[in-house]
């Protein structure tokens, strides 16, 4: 009796099917990539082999092998599988699975492996509903995602499954792919008579990004679209045959936080160059120029700082700029300033002295302002007891000796780097000026 997963299996790899479903791997010996949880003697594998396949979450962006690997689990663990989209399916359709799969655990002794596909747009109470079967191993779930499953998928259900980070495939197993598809003739494209040139190959693994998918797929077009024999599948033809680059950048979700970290830590790190890389990735994904300029207004103080106090107005002027001019024009005012920044010499002497005033503030005891610091303009203040206070312009390099804290602090400490070795002499000096009135 064919199973409804063996059935399915068969419609899929039908001659209808898009060549990426047809080469869908079937075994894990044709499964390609993820050697860091699926190698031999990794994680992954060692569960099957020992029977042992729990609820898993597999995150990764699209084309990697979530789908694929949760098919090939089934198969492996001999597991009924049901599928679910968490986009068009809801709790109904959810429920009447796990009806099945205790009926089918308590009658046939046969588990049911769950894929649920973009599983992050399931809401709390859709996942909680899923709980108890995955607590009592009623199910095995197979999530996938395409965000950060710490940030979508509820705690209940994180510690309850394994989670599994699938990294885009290496441009070499996409071209290994490519080969595999044009030469099977059960599956692929093997009845035609193609020559894969290299450059070709070598264009496809590169604007893929790790795609499988989208690679075949230009693969399928420029093959059936050619009316020559044999087809020669040139670089021109895989660009023909290609749709316009998709970037994967999602402005509300990983993409957006992880590519922003990189470009500060690039600005910090003094790298001009990925500094800009980030940037135009940002600014091609569509992320919103004022956020942008926003964060190079915050850099300027905390990674620059007084190092270069020049780089302040110059990036509250690009934020002002990117409001008058917009884009696409303003891009070239976040260039300027995101190079000049990373070129700028760093101090973060600013930030740490804030950070280490509140600290203090929050963990010891608040320390009163001194009498004679204390407001006087209004009558009566004498009687408080505010005087006492040294008007500085009166005395020599306007500088009072007088105490304006009542205890010795340093929270300022200057770098020696930039214009702040400048501010750390004058710090010396003011205070040897005041050592001298002492005197």
């Amino acid at each position: 009796m064919v199973s409804l997963f063996e059935a399915e299996e068969r419609v899929n790899i039908g001659s209808v099917a898009p060549l990426a479903v047809r080469m869908r791997p079937q075994t894990l010996d044709e499964f390609v990539g993820q050697e860091h949880f699926l190698g031999e003697g990794k994680l992954l594998r060692r569960l099957l082999l020992a029977d042992r396949l729990g609820s898993v979450i597999f995150h990764g962006a699209p084309g990697t092998g979530k789908t694929t690997l949760a098919y090939i689990l089934a198969r492996s663990t001999r597991s009924i599988f049901r599928q679910l989209s968490a986009v068009s399916d809801g709790v109904k359709q959810l429920r009447d699975i796990l009806t099945e799969a205790k009926e089918h655990l308590s009658i046939d002794r046969q588990k049911t492996l769950l894929f649920i596909d973009e599983i992050h747009r399931f809401n709390k109470t859709q996942q909680d509903v899923l709980l108890p079967e995955v607590e009592n191993g009623i199910v095995v779930l197979v999530g996938a995602t395409t965000e950060n499953p710490y940030f979508t998928i509820n705690n209940a259900l994180l510690s309850r499954s394994r989670i599994f980070q699938f990294e885009p495939l290496s441009n070499d197993l996409v071209k290994e792919l490519v080969r595999r598809a044009a030469a099977d003739k059960e599956r692929g494209l093997g009845k035609y008579k193609i020559e894969l040139r290299e450059d070709a190959l070598d264009f496809l693994a590169e604007v893929s990004e790790g795609d499988a998918r989208r690679a075949l797929s230009a693969l399928e077009i420029g093959v059936l679209s050619s009316e020559s024999e044999p087809i020669v599948f040139t670089r021109e033809l895989a660009s023909e045959s290609l749709q316009r680059k998709i970037i994967s950048y999602d402005r509300d979700g990983d993409s957006h936080y992880d590519t922003i970290s990189a470009l500060i830590k690039s600005i910090r790190g003094s790298d001009p160059d990925a500094a800009i890389y980030w940037l135009a990735k940002m600014l091609v994904g569509g992320d919103d120029v004022r956020f942008l300029a926003r964060r190079l207004v915050i850099l300027a103080s905390e990674d620059v700082g007084n190092a270069d106090p020049a780089a302040l107005p110059l990036a509250v002027a690009t934020a002002q700029a990117c409001e008058i001019v917009g884009l696409p024009e303003c891009q070239l005012n976040l260039a300027q300033t995101t190079i000049y920044l990373a070129l700028a010499p760093k101090s973060n002497s600013a930030t740490n002295a804030i950070y280490e005033a509140k600290k203090d503030i929050e963990e010891n005891r608040v320390i009163p302002v001194p009498k004679h610091l204390r407001d006087s303009h209004y009558k009566g203040s004498e009687a408080l007891g505010h005087v006492g206070y040294k008007y500085s312009h009166e005395s020599k390099n306007a500088i009072a000796n007088q105490e304006y804290l009542g205890v010795e602090k340093n929270y300022y400490k200057p770098t020696d780097r930039g214009y702040e070795t400048e501010l750390a002499k004058k710090l010396e000096w003011i205070k040897e000026q005041i050592k001298e009135s002492d005197e």
